[in-house]
């Protein structure tokens, strides 16, 4: 990021003079005569070609003698007592990524205020003008050394690549756990999200290795999503270093979302808001209810055994069952799934006998199997069951409200709600 003079901080005493010549310039101009060469090309100072501000510069040590700079060190650049001022630093490395900084309000000084990446080269542009308003400009060049820890912080993204439903959230798993607040900071603004169309949304720590990434909404139908990380090199804590990342990048499909009201005994499945199907179903009976809430689709097998053993029913009594069913379509990973439940087809519509599954009738099933995709939403209304957890059995993140949701990241939990520079999603070209 640079930092123009209109975002200066004002961390600094009072500001330099700043002697403008323009108007000294003309009432020379209409004394002697002379045309626009009295003050140079054009007649305003700056419109001549930036002189070289070296001299009216100073860098970082290692920046200065050539030497590898520390990345534990910020980059700072000062402008000398020779009246110049500083109007404008951006510094970049080899991969296109800006190294954010703040500039003084008098100009005096600029330093780094993100970390440098390690083993790094970075090319630096300075803008000055001196007392009289003409502009100066100094490109410098300098290279990071490399950190002695060889501890890296690797991310994976997930799902795999590939067509989702609109409630799939991206997920980044690390290699080593990340408790501090300052060090998750660093993790969440290297690890960037955007999408087309552009909406908001915001990063959410399930633990000290996990995290995912939401919208306030539902993705957009057919909507383009990429996830990158800029971790590579960066320092994320003590002996602790930004590693390796494969970008990812997802397509959602139609919005569609199946909504079950256990108490109506009945799913109505909508496409892009518009029903497409009401199916009779049967739920969870009494001590089994189906779990309320928004859960989304993991993933489809055609075939499952299902064992009343699995979830903790003694074989023998009287609610043991082990069954082979068909079409089924999961929702938790604890084993609850959309299915076909043939043996139940005098229920489906009118009483709720499952163990916790929604049972339809295997035309039905099949046609759901077949409709839905992985992400896609399946939402249970009217149960007597608990709610679906936000985290651990599958993706229940919509569960939790936007400002639930934005208290579990390092940048967003202290912040006004609405989009900013961190949480927007965009598919603006960032550096990678």
């Amino acid at each position: 990021m640079s930092h123009s003079a209109s975002s200066r901080s004002a961390e600094a005493g009072p500001a330099r003079p700043r002697n403008r010549t323009a108007a000294g310039c003309t009432a020379l101009m209409v004394a002697i005569g002379v045309g626009v060469t009295a003050c140079g090309s054009g007649g305003h100072p700056l419109s001549a070609e930036p002189y070289d501000a070296a001299k009216d510069l100073s860098f970082s040590a290692a920046v200065s003698d050539g030497k590898k700079a520390d990345p534990d060190k910020p980059l700072e650049i000062t402008a000398k007592d020779s009246g110049g001022r500083i109007t404008d630093v951006t510094a970049t490395d080899a991969s296109g990524r800006y190294l954010a900084g703040e500039l003084t309000a008098d100009g005096g000084r600029w330093h780094s205020t993100s970390p440098l990446a390690a083993g790094a080269h970075y090319t630096v542009r300075v803008s000055t003008e001196d007392d009289d308003g003409a502009p100066g400009r100094k490109v410098v060049d300098f290279e990071t050394g490399v950190p002695k820890t060889k501890k890296r912080l690797d991310v994976t993204f997930g799902p795999d690549k590939g067509t989702y439903g609109v409630g799939q959230p991206v997920t980044a798993e690390l290699s080593v756990p990340v408790k501090d607040r300052a060090a998750r900071a660093v993790v969440e603004r290297a690890l960037k999200v955007q999408s087309q169309p552009a909406v908001e949304g915001a990063w959410h720590w399930v633990d000290d290795k996990e995290l995912h990434y939401r919208p306030k909404e539902y993705w957009p139908a057919h909507a383009t999503v990429r996830a990158h990380s800029n971790l590579a090199g960066i320092k994320v804590a003590e002996r602790l270093w930004g590693g390796a990342a494969k970008p990812l990048t997802l397509t959602t499909g139609d919005r569609l979302e199946a909504v079950t009201d256990a108490a109506a005994h009945s799913m109505t499945v909508y496409r892009n808001g518009e029903a497409i199907n009401t199916i009779p179903v049967t739920t969870g009976k009494p001590g089994f209810d189906t779990r309320n809430g928004v859960k989304v689709v993991l993933g489809k097998e055609y075939f499952v055994r299902m064992r009343g053993t699995s979830i903790g029913i003694a074989e023998g009594t009287a609610d043991s069952y082990d069954l082979p069913v068909y079409y089924a379509t999961r929702v938790t990973w604890s084993g609850e799934y959309v299915h076909a439940a043939p043996w139940s087809a005098g229920s489906q519509g009118a009483a709720n006998v499952s163990h916790g599954c929604t049972g339809m009738s295997t035309a039905n099933a099949e046609w759901f199997f077949e409709t839905v995709r992985a992400g896609d939403i399946v939402k249970v209304v009217n149960s007597y069951g608990d709610m679906m957890d936000p985290f651990g059995n599958g993706f229940g993140d919509w569960n939790l409200t936007w400002k639930n949701w934005r208290k579990g990241s390092a940048l967003t939990a202290d912040t006004p709600e609405g989009p900013t520079a961190e949480s927007r999603l965009r598919l603006t070209p960032e550096p990678a």
